[in-house]
């Protein structure tokens, strides 16, 4: 039988689930134009959608964006795009980033504006440079390769002592994570009823495998989405 779940509850557009986009600062970005440009800080803004804080960059061109702020900086300071040096705030090419480099916001294609390492307290480091492209190593410890062509910003993302704070009552971080329209807290599929999940129930065993098939109905499409393969890789 079909259940309306919570993933789905979200996909419909309720108020309940609508993030409060209109609250935030705005998108964070690089520079979208690939051209050459220097660019100054005008401020540092707070956004609840954003774990890291904002430096607004008000460029040469008339061009003004704002983007992740990383370690360091401070205002009037002067920032790079396209530079040649390797200083804290500037935008480079990763085959232009000297290796073992610490760097944020990386494109993952060439010109989209920064995709990874944006967390506050973040960053990544280039391993090395080879032809299939760069390798970077992840605040994850995984390593991944991106075109040469993509663009980074030197340094480490602002706000690092945030996770150091405990939040200490539920009801502190239930705000938290509605300000940023996170869904929390997660509740297990065993513990929900009968009709809110396949799995839910008093009776508190999953009945079947946690696998659903490959064309499972809406309602059936919970746990391990029809996997190529199960278990721990020996």
């Amino acid at each position: 039988m079909g259940k309306t779940l919570i993933q789905q509850k979200r996909g419909k557009g309720s108020s309940t689930y609508r993030a409060p986009s209109h609250r935030w600062q705005g998108a964070s970005r690089l520079k979208p134009t690939l051209r050459d440009a220097t660019g100054r800080i005008m401020e540092f803004l707070h956004c609840a959608g954003h774990s890291a804080p904002l430096a607004r960059i008000m460029y040469g061109d008339g061009e003004e964006c704002l983007a992740v702020a990383v370690e360091g900086l401070r205002i009037g300071d002067t920032v790079q795009s396209g530079a040649a040096a390797s200083a804290p705030g500037n935008i480079m090419t990763l085959k232009d980033i000297p290796e073992g480099t610490m760097i944020c916001n990386i494109e993952r294609q060439p010109g989209d504006g920064g995709k990874f390492v944006r967390a506050g307290g973040t960053f990544a480091k280039i391993v090395a440079k080879n032809p299939q492209g760069v390798v970077i190593r992840l605040p994850s410890k995984k390593e991944k390769i991106f075109y040469p062509d993509c663009r980074a910003m030197i340094g480490i993302v602002a706000g690092g002592g945030r996770v150091e704070k405990p939040f200490l009552k539920a009801g502190r971080r239930w705000y938290a994570m509605r300000a940023k329209n996170k869904v929390w807290p997660r509740v297990s599929g065993v513990s929900m009823n009968a009709v809110d999940h396949p799995y839910g129930s008093s009776r508190g065993a999953k009945r079947g495998p946690t696998i659903a098939p490959r064309y499972a109905p809406p309602g059936r499409n919970v746990g391990k989405l029809h996997p190529r393969r199960t278990g721990w890789k020996r």
